[in-house]
């Protein structure tokens, strides 16, 4: 096989793979732009671990390249350093240190001088937890009890309102992690985000998902009341199957309003089975507070009817393919992910310690809460019911 040159890529070869990657296309799709494996580009977006790199730019008072050409001209021809200085009208000593640290009069070159000049500006901006260590403690800390860099932004903004020496944007948070030069965040604590991956991912970024088979009497979420929708009031919750290995299974029930979850645990997928187990789980609630359901197209609930009849909760389907119809529980499974990685065996664990992981989640502050926890939330909704 005949093996392919090494290719160099230009700036703007580089600025474009940039551009397509904040548009959320994948490395395949940008390596098939310069006809090379997805390997060729993420070798160099794994650079900054996924984030583009701030565009440098030539400050207005440095020397620039004409001016170091006419210095080059000046000393060939034997002008003294203070006639050089008037005519770049400049300041003696910033054309003496110019000379002094680019080999002296008998061996400046403009060419050489300006390269250097540029390589010795890439300074790095100081990263605020690099400054602050107690402030990258209490970062770390929290990311090891499994919250996101955007809760912890939040939860310092309400914990500190007054000192922004103790607050510290989410974004500098991940560039921390994935920005390995800059020293501060371990690498390690990578494994706590939500998604474990090597680089970060534009939020463009999207996943296709499959079609569902059809569910026979299936109510479509278009039909679902108003007051659904706009989460004015509690009672009406998302769900889904997460699944584990391939015989192993829990049903998430997230509220709309409050964001509080419940996990359920389920032999089977079979649909009676399926069903049992969600009818037993809603008994649970006061009718106040389980008023509908929002489910997807799978199979399990196929026995939806026999759910509503003995619990009086209408269910609701989304369209095909529209994840984002239920968005608020696949963002709460993104979170369950943590705990239940692809392949686990989910069998192993216990109704009561899939209550301990989901009071865990509920205890978490929310962003769309204004950083209150579900758990508060859906406790103010319970007291209001009486």
């Amino acid at each position: 096989m005949k093996q392919r040159p090494r290719i160099y890529y230009t700036e703007s070869q580089k600025a474009l793979m940039w551009e397509r990657w904040r548009k959320g296309e994948s490395l395949q799709q940008i390596a098939q732009l310069f006809d090379r494996n997805h390997s060729s580009i993420q070798r160099i977006l794994a650079e900054t671990g996924g984030i583009s790199p701030v565009p440098r730019h030539r400050s207005s008072l440095v020397l620039t390249l004409a001016e170091r050409e006419e210095i080059s001209r000046a000393l060939a021809s034997g002008h003294s350093i203070r006639s050089i200085a008037a005519l770049l009208e400049r300041a003696p000593s910033t054309i003496s240190r110019e000379i002094l640290r680019n080999g002296g009069q008998s061996c400046y070159r403009a060419n050489q001088a300006d390269q250097a000049a540029w390589d010795r500006a890439r300074r790095p901006k100081a990263c605020k937890l690099a400054e602050n260590h107690t402030l990258a403690r209490i970062v770390a800390a929290k990311l090891q009890c499994l919250w996101s860099p955007e809760q912890i932004a939040g939860w310092l903004k309400c914990a500190y309102p007054d000192d922004e020496n103790n607050q510290v944007s989410h974004e500098t948070i991940y560039r921390s992690l994935f920005i390995q030069a800059r020293g501060v965040l371990k690498k390690e604590l990578q494994q706590y985000l939500r998604r474990t991956r090597a680089m970060r991912r534009s939020r463009h970024h999207t996943q296709k998902s499959d079609d569902r088979r059809r569910i026979r009497d299936a109510v479509s979420i278009s039909e679902r009341p108003a007051t659904a929708e706009d989460r004015a009031v509690p009672g009406h919750w998302e769900g889904d199957l997460l699944c584990g290995n391939r015989s192993s299974q829990i049903a998430t029930l997230v509220e709309r309003q409050t964001r509080y979850l419940m996990l359920v645990k389920v032999a089977s997928k079979d649909a009676e089975t399926f069903a049992n187990a969600l009818v037993k789980n809603a008994r649970k609630l006061p009718q106040e507070l389980y008023k509908s359901l929002t489910w997807d197209r799978g199979t399990e609930m196929a026995g939806h009817k026999r759910f509503t009849l003995a619990t009086d909760i209408q269910v609701y389907f989304c369209d095909p393919r529209s994840p984002w119809q239920r968005g608020t529980n696949e963002n709460t499974n993104g979170l369950l992910r943590q705990y239940f990685p692809k392949g686990t065996d989910i069998s192993t664990y216990s109704q009561a310690k899939l209550n301990a992981i989901a009071r865990k989640l509920n205890e978490r502050p929310r962003k769309t809460l204004n950083y209150e926890t579900p758990a508060e939330r859906f406790h103010q909704s319970v007291a209001s019911t009486g």
